[in-house]
């Protein structure tokens, strides 16, 4: 089974969710994901997400104590 090509700056909300779930310790869900873009994170104008500027948006968050 070939692996899933995917670009950092343009990945769907499935793709991050799986990409963090596979780096992380804790699953991440669509869900979850989307519940980020509706508080605030940022998307491309296609809806697709930026790995670094939604990293960047996380630690933003974190540091507020959100």
């Amino acid at each position: 089974m070939a692996e899933e090509q995917i670009n950092p700056n343009s990945l769907t909300l499935a793709q991050m969710a799986r990409l963090l779930s596979r780096a992380g310790t804790n699953p991440v869900t669509t869900a979850m994901v989307e519940a980020d873009v509706a508080a605030g994170a940022p998307t491309n104008p296609n809806g697709t997400i930026n790995l670094v500027h939604y990293a960047a948006w996380l630690v933003k968050e974190m540091a507020r104590g959100e």
